[in-house]
Formats: C-alpha cells, sequence, structure tokens
C-alpha cells in the first residue's frame, strides 16, 4: 500500500509515478544514508531502504548506507555535508541543535537551520517484559523483582527514568547482565523482567515470547504524561499471548536532509519510500508501524520537495512543515 493509498484513495489520480519521476530526473542518483551502529536495528532498517529505493527507481536510486555512533553524531555531520545527504534522529534533537543546548550546548552551527525532514521510519519503543509467572501485571507489582535494564543505551536510561517516576527508586534490583542476555536470563528464571527500547515488533521480545510466556507492561495515561514521552499503540496479536493492545511510549525517529538536497530528489525518496513501504513490511514487520500520521511528530521544516509528494497525496501537513 503506498503513501496515496494509505491517505486517500482519490488522491491516487493526481499523482505521477514515482518511476515517470525518476526517469524525468538524473539518470542515477547516488544517496548517502547516515543511520546507527552496524549492530543495531536502524541499520538494518538503513539497509532496506537502500534495497527499496533501488527497487522502487528501477536502480536510479543508489543509497549507501553509513554506520554512526548515534543520533547526535547525525545531526551534527549534517552541518558539513551536502547534497544528498539523509540522517536519521529523533525529531527533539533538532530542536536542541539549533538552540545550542543540552548535547550541543558550544556546538551551534547556522547550518542546523538548514535540516529538513523527508518521512518518518519506525519510532523507538518502549518494552517493559515480564515473564508471566511472576505475577506481575503492572508497575507496581515491581517492587522486589529483578529487572534488566542493560547499560548506556536509550532503553537503559529511559527505563531507569520510569523506575524513579513511578516511585520505584530502590525498591527494585537491577540486574547486572548484558541485555544480550536478557531472554535466557528471562527463561532460566535469573531476571523476572527486562526493558528494551526499539521499533516493533522487536526481536528480543519476540524471542521471549516464544521461548517463555510473558506480557509486555502498559502505562496509563498518566504514568505517558510523567514520562513527557510520545503515546504509542502496539496492537494486540503483535506478540504471541499477546491479546489486548500495548499502550506505551515511544521516541519517534525522522529521516532528514538538508536544503542542499533538490526538489526532484527529495521528491523521490520521499515518494519512493511510502510506494515501497508496504513491500518493506512484508519482510519486516516495523514498516507496518509507520503510517502518515507520523508526519505529526516532525516539529521542523519539511523539504520543499517531499512536501510537494505530501501535498499531492494529501497527507496531514501543518503549517510548521512549510
Amino acid at each position: 500500500m503506498t503513501l496515496f493509498a494509505l491517505c486517500s484513495k482519490a488522491a491516487t489520480t493526481v499523482l505521477i509515478s514515482s518511476t515517470l519521476l525518476l526517469t524525468n530526473a538524473a539518470a542515477e542518483t547516488r544517496v548517502t544514508y547516515k543511520s546507527a551502529k552496524s549492530t543495531s536495528s536502524y541499520y538494518q532498517m538503513g539497509v532496506q531502504i537502500a534495497e527499496a529505493m533501488k527497487k522502487g527507481s528501477d536502480g536510479n536510486v543508489i543509497v549507501t548506507v553509513e554506520e554512526s555512533q548515534g543520533s547526535v553524531q547525525n545531526v551534527m555531520e549534517s552541518a558539513v555535508r551536502d547534497g544528498n545527504f539523509v540522517f536519521t534522529t529523533p525529531p527533539a534533537l533538532i530542536g536542541l541543535a539549533r538552540d545550542g543546548k543540552a548535547m550541543f550546548k558550544d556546538k551551534s552551527n547556522p547550518a542546523f537551520a538548514n535540516i529538513r525532514a523527508l518521512f518518518p521510519i519506525p519510532s523507538l519503543t518502549m518494552h517493559f517484559v515480564v515473564r508471566n509467572d511472576t505475577g506481575i501485571n503492572g508497575f507496581a507489582d515491581l517492587e522486589g523483582k529483578t529487572v534488566l535494564l542493560g547499560k548506556g543505551s536509550f532503553g537503559a536510561k529511559e527505563g531507569a527514568k520510569y523506575l524513579k517516576l513511578f516511585g520505584l527508586e530502590g525498591k527494585v534490583k537491577i540486574a547486572d547482565v548484558e541485555l544480550s542476555n536478557a531472554v535466557p536470563a528471562l527463561v532460566n528464571g535469573q531476571i523476572d523482567g527486562f526493558v528494551t527500547a526499539g521499533s516493533f515488533p522487536a526481536p528480543n521480545v519476540i524471542e521471549a515470547a516464544a521461548s517463555t510466556g510473558v506480557t509486555v507492561l502498559s502505562l496509563s495515561d498518566e504514568q505517558i504524561a510523567a514520562t513527557k514521552r510520545t503515546r504509542l499503540v502496539i496492537p494486540a496479536g503483535t506478540y504471541a499471548g499477546q491479546s489486548a493492545d500495548i499502550i506505551t511510549t515511544s521516541l519517534p525517529v525522522v529521516a532528514y536532509s538538508n536544503t542542499g538536497m533538490s526538489d526532484e530528489t527529495a521528491y523521490a525518496l520521499t515518494k519512493t519510500f511510502w510506494d515501497q513501504r508496504n513491500s518493506m513490511s512484508t519482510g519486516a514487520a516495523w514498516w507496518g508501524a509507520v503510517s502518515p500520521a507520523m508526519l505529526a511528530n516532525i516539529n521542523t521544516e519539511i523539504h520543499p520537495g517531499a512536501l510537494k509528494a505530501y501535498e499531492e497525496a494529501g497527507a496531514p501537513i501543518e503549517a510548521h512543515h512549510r
């Protein structure tokens, strides 16, 4: 299903096919996609996007995926990379970079004002996973239990933050185990639960659900408000044994470029991405969670070329996107 079908069936009649568009553009367009660590799911997504762009453009768009150490590096590098450079980062970091705040203190650069959004990719989604036989049905039940947070990751930091927010700091035993060992530790009873953040369905949660009965805890509206994160619903049936929707939080992630990218290239990338989204989701379920509604997570300007594709499709565009 394309973006156009996702937004409005009526809009499809006025759209130009991506193949025709790319034929009218340069014979071959080369794009660099700055992603994440090569061991991460986001690097894997970058590879999938590269394959989808090549397929959807009949080989006219060639995307090279570059490894990075994370979103902050990506934003910093965007200031010195021009032209067909695409990078991924949570939208909140763009505002911080422009204002020279937090991790960008004393690192402000006028070039940050040139950053422009292209399309959303799967969000970092919080999962609090517990073994069914522990009797844990909500966050209050974590008191006295052993939970694996991992070390240094977004999920670990976010998990520790939530335990503090929900009055559980010092009341939960934090396991000294690497997140990569979470599933075997859960199965053999070393831990009662673990926290992980990644696009859903998360591979380690799939494995845990298949290996032993698990529950992914839902957050109340009050808890979500306290976290100051974006509410996200993991639909029932996403994981084995999951009979109801899971209400949790997420950190949106978006693919960006800058004003150095031509309108034609930004249009081609954006339209081809949405044209190929459904095909990508058959091979990697996390793409199925990406929808035009996620444009609401973009809090800065969208590239004019991408904006053209969204306007043609009748996608939900807001004033600050222009």
